[in-house]
């Protein structure tokens, strides 16, 4: 038990950054919800079973809309379809977690993955119940701001124009997080490049699946020096 709690406060501060955008985008998406008709249940069932960020926003269309599996399933592979990557990538990291992986492997989000992926436990620290706890804390804070907003959404109208940037925000925080915490900036300058060429050559709507194709390419030939040799 002193090692659970040991890992919950140990990981709390590394999630406050996730804690601001999704309490924000979480509210958003549930005035949208109530916007169009579904109650606090719907809402809190959405948050906590499919929990896909962009997709839920993308599922709120879907659900008004008629009776179509296949399209949402395609819809669903194609703005989801990064998390392969981040899959294939947690795969060394994921080992050895028993019981908590099913969970683990259903709730990595973008912003999860950033996290476990620049973040390491304090000495004396389990890593296992760490990177348990991030994911865990950042899942319930999305469920909390969707809550927050089906309750906000029930009683005022509310204006969510634009509210979507601090997705954005938030990432610009996670990026310089990682640059300052580690010496070695390759798989950063990597992921940069790849967004970068990718967005020139495939536009706006279709750039995700080639800089992440990009990614994993260049991250597993260039292994090596990907790995991190010296922290700051």
């Amino acid at each position: 038990m002193a090692d659970k709690k040991a890992a919950f406060l140990a990981a709390i501060p590394h999630t406050i950054p996730v804690f601001t955008g999704y309490i924000v985008l979480g509210a958003a998406y549930g005035i949208l919800m109530d916007s169009k008709g579904f109650s606090i249940l719907w809402i809190l069932l959405a948050s906590v079973f499919v929990y896909a960020g962009s997709m839920q926003f993308v599922a709120v269309a879907l659900l008004a809309a008629g009776f179509d599996p296949l399209g949402a399933f395609l819809l669903t592979l194609m703005v989801n379809a990064r998390h392969l990557f981040y899959g294939v990538s947690m795969l060394n990291q994921y080992k050895g977690l028993g019981k908590l992986k099913p969970y683990m492997i259903f709730a990595l989000t973008d912003e999860t993955f950033s996290l476990l992926c620049s973040t390491k436990p304090p000495d004396g620290v389990d890593q296992k119940w760490f990177m348990f706890f991030i994911t865990f804390l950042d899942h319930t804070y999305w469920i909390t701001g969707s809550l927050i907003g089906g309750i906000v959404g029930s009683l005022t109208k509310f204006n969510t124009k634009g509210i979507d940037f601090v997705l954005t925000a938030l990432f610009v925080v996670i990026l310089i997080n990682q640059w300052k915490a580690t010496a070695n900036h390759l798989p950063v300058l990597i992921g940069i490049m790849c967004a970068v060429v990718s967005l020139v050559i495939f536009g706006t709507s279709n750039f995700i699946l080639p800089a992440m194709g990009g990614i994993l390419f260049f991250v597993t030939i260039l292994k090596k020096h990907v790995v991190e040799v010296k922290s700051v």
